[in-house]
């Protein structure tokens, strides 16, 4: 598919169409269209009808609000602006109302943000949006209009029940870590290469969650926020890992805490501007999947895992329930931008984003053409980002799919350079059928690829497996899906830099989760089977996604190997590896030499090292036969001098070793 390029061309010769603002400027007609064309953001073309977002200029907003201040006890819809009120009327003006609620702890940030000049106008949905747009920009007092664009969820196919996937049968241990009955399902954290989840299954494609449970299973001063459908906050293996917002009294119907929301004790329903409701019917289980993945609650007896649970003492970490989707409902630019400041604004250091805008509809070509729309949406993602609620990061990480049109670049607001956005790989390592790829991907997951087993089980296997509405438990597909793997991982980093003590700036833990990976492009060779939209088999060539999909497919126990500064060292599979421990060492200087290396037992046995590693020319070798990671210590001399006698001081060093097929036999450095 081609990617359109002429978002703003329809844009060069709009007329005004409006008699009440052809006399609102004194140059000539086709330069005030122009003007006034310059001011709008986004297209008409993909636009929620009947609505649009106001940025007025700081001078004017002013009058807004005492306008406001004058319409005590009723809907305002007037602005105190001689010249945009008859806009307004002429349109059939609704409402004219704040976009960001007020929100008395954090007004004074709110309006150093600019975020208290947005508006949002209701009007007559029969009315032209581009003629109002362009009549509303014409105002001298105002900034920037933008067309409430539609998103959609990352998420290809309906989901499958559990209890009709036939996949109950084979449910397996899950290796004792835990013992939540359905973690053996879940390939996505450990695959063991079991076929009888599906027989193309291939050991190793997987997030490497268990040896990272090893070390840290979650934080609860980690909040993650799911920007997405409501979470079902009762669902038994999910209540306990809920946020819970301690200043609101539940069901009073007053906003307790002063932040714009009346009753938001879980989060809240953006869409009808309620209370949350537990979503009951599976079509409305897309934000409970998400969240089962990030934090379902580990050890608790209870159906499935979630990457950053905990372990069943109240340790896992918290998630907000932004609610963005209720329905047919919802999915606008006005609605996901007061979502995301509300996640900032009530403790949220992550935001999951598993939806966007889609590329055809929005053909959004370049960062520079996002970043310079200075949307209200993107202007609360900047907002989330330099607002710090975790000790170890000094902002906020946003995370968002990366779309499943199978199109050769990331769909935005996720293709954004500040934002990190997630392709989708399957149990067998290959890119999965839907995923977007190319510019703007920036790391794999388990997504999943129902049409691969589509003949096992109904596909369900080689999908997601995570909690759905109605406290059950179900398969998706997407990039939905791979999403929420990086989204808890991130928090897992997180609760584990709080743990050690450590601490980092966005960007330093934005490219500990973009480096902490493994490689996917040797996956990337031949064809694979999948099913068109009308039914027929046809085969992916996967050569098109080489390089493409994002610097890896990440990996939980290499991020808190690297959250902790253990170096990690990728080995092949099958065939001796030969490392050089001082090569990650300074100079690699030869006053270094190595006396003896060991591994524990545990980690032998995941490996796969049937024999005992060898010291040979100042080189470790070892073959492993298994995928897996584990820990490797090193005993060297530092400082000696062959023949003078001194012999050095004895020091130990710890490496992690990433044993994978798409690894080098030689350690990356021989």
């Amino acid at each position: 598919m081609k990617i359109k390029t002429d978002l703003f061309c329809w844009l060069a010769a709009v007329p005004l169409l409006f008699s009440c603002t052809e006399n609102l400027h004194e140059d000539t007609p086709d330069v005030a269209e122009g003007a006034a064309a310059g001011k709008l953001i986004f297209s008409p073309a993909n636009a929620v009808k009947g609505s649009l977002l106001v940025y007025f200029s700081e001078d004017a907003v002013e009058r807004v609000e005492k306008s406001a201040l004058t319409k005590a006890g009723g809907v305002m819809t007037r602005s105190g602006i001689d010249d945009f009120d008859s806009v307004l009327e002429n349109i059939g003006v609704k409402s004219l109302s704040r976009l960001f609620p007020v929100d008395v702890r954090n007004e004074e940030r709110t309006r150093k943000a600019g975020l208290h000049r947005w508006y949002t106008v209701r009007f007559d949905e029969g009315a032209d949006l581009k003629e109002a747009a362009l009549a509303m920009a014409s105002v001298a007092e105002v900034s920037r209009v933008e067309f409430n664009q539609k998103l959609k969820t990352a998420t290809d196919l309906k989901v499958t029940p559990l209890s009709e996937s036939g996949m109950l049968t084979k449910a397996a241990s899950g290796g004792g870590i835990f013992n939540d009955p359905y973690l053996g399902l879940q390939w996505n954290y450990e695959n063991t290469g079991n076929t009888e989840i599906y027989s193309g299954i291939k050991a190793g494609a997987d997030a490497n969650c268990t040896q990272a449970w090893k070390l840290c299973k979650g934080d609860p001063r980690v909040i993650v926020a799911v920007v997405d459908q409501a979470v079902q906050y009762d669902h038994p293996d999910l209540a306990a890992n809920m946020w819970v917002n301690s200043g609101e009294v539940p069901g009073n119907g007053t906003d307790d805490d002063g932040n714009g929301m009346a009753d938001d004790v879980h989060g809240f329903n953006f869409v009808k501007g309620t209370a949350l409701v537990p979503p009951s019917t599976l079509d409305a289980s897309h934000g409970t999947h998400v969240a089962g993945t990030v934090a379902a609650v580990n050890n608790n007896g209870e159906g499935v895992c979630g990457i950053a649970g905990g372990s069943g003492s109240g340790d896992g970490v918290r998630i907000m329930s932004c609610q963005i989707f209720d329905g047919e409902e919802g999915g606008s630019s006005d609605i996901t931008a007061k979502a995301i400041k509300y996640a900032a604004d009530n403790g949220a250091c992550i935001i999951q984003c598993s939806f966007g805008y889609d590329p055809e509809e929005i053909p959004i070509s370049s960062d520079e053409e996002y970043g310079q729309s200075a949307s209200a949406e993107k202007q609360a993602i900047d907002y989330f980002i330099g607002t710090k609620n975790c000790d170890a990061v000094d902002g906020g990480i946003v995370i968002f799919a990366a779309g499943n049109e199978t199109y050769p670049t990331s769909a935005y607001p996720g293709a954004y350079k500040d934002y990190i956005s997630v392709t989708s790989m399957s149990c067998d390592f290959t890119p999965a059928y839907y995923t977007n790829y190319g510019p703007g991907c920036n790391i794999a997951a388990p997504g999943g690829d129902a049409y691969q087993s589509y003949l096992e089980n109904g596909g369900s296997g080689s999908q997601i497996l995570s909690t759905v509405a109605g406290g059950e438990y179900g398969y998706f597909q997407g990039t939905s899906m791979a999403c929420p793997h990086v989204s808890g991982i991130a928090a897992l980093g997180l609760s584990y830099a709080l743990q050690t003590g450590k601490t980092f700036s966005i960007q330093e833990f934005n490219t500990i989760l973009l480096t902490s990976v493994n490689g996917i492009d040797r996956y990337c060779t031949g064809s694979k089977q999948y099913v068109t939209e009308v039914g027929s088999l046809a085969r992916l060539d996967l050569s098109a996604y080489r390089n493409n999909m994002g610097t890896g497919y990440i990996d939980a126990f290499q991020v808190l190997m690297n959250i902790r500064g253990t170096t990690c060292i990728p080995v092949g599979i099958g065939k001796q590896t030969t490392i050089d421990p001082t090569a990650y060492i300074g100079d690699g200087s030869p006053r270094i030499s190595v006396s003896s290396v060991s591994i524990p037992q545990e980690d032998r046995t995941r490996l796969g090292i049937t024999s005992d590693p060898v010291v040979f020319g100042g080189k470790i070798l070892v073959t492993c036969t298994r995928p897996g990671s584990g820990m490797m210590t090193v005993t060297m001399r530092a400082g000696t001098n062959s023949g003078s006698g001194m012999f050095g001081k004895t020091i130990e060093k710890e490496f992690a070793l990433i044993a994978r097929e798409s690894h080098p036999e030689n350690g990356g450095w021989l």
